[in-house]
């Protein structure tokens, strides 16, 4: 029994449950980062540019002009799509700015935190202080 033992103690570490929280937490996220994404950013940036539809982009390496993404599916052409690596990188933009924007207010709850939590900054010493005026007594005489 103590393979299995061993085995829920590391299952129950803190870490481990963190990271499968953070798992959960991030596959949630990115189905927001994708809907805002796919059903927010891309159309409006379809409207600055014309209509362009951005996952219809592509390139026929066979020459050929094709009508459309399908149409070139269907003669079996090999085709980049370079309208998705497009998609992709305003994906990863955005998901950069999400990130960033959640680290930041996180960052700034810290510092917060930190200030009010921190001691207050010890002066002197009254020997110190006592010491500093029989100097400064000392010099003025002499």
């Amino acid at each position: 029994m103590g393979f299995f033992s061993d085995f829920k103690t590391f299952l129950m570490q803190k870490d481990i449950v963190m990271l499968a929280t953070a798992v959960v937490i991030g596959a949630a996220f990115n189905k927001i980062v994708t809907s805002v994404v796919n059903d927010v950013i891309m159309p409006i940036i379809g409207v600055l540019t014309g209509g362009i539809d951005f996952t219809q982009k592509f390139f026929a390496l066979d020459g050929e002009s094709y009508a459309s993404l399908e149409a070139a599916k269907e003669a079996e052409a090999a085709v980049i799509t370079y309208g998705n690596l497009i998609q992709a990188i305003i994906y990863f933009i955005i998901i950069g700015f999400f990130i960033f924007m959640v680290l930041r207010s996180y960052e700034k709850t810290k510092k917060k935190e930190n200030v009010e939590d921190a001691p207050a900054p010890k002066g002197p010493t009254q020997e110190e202080i006592l010491l500093e005026i029989r100097d400064e007594l000392k010099k003025q005489n002499t």
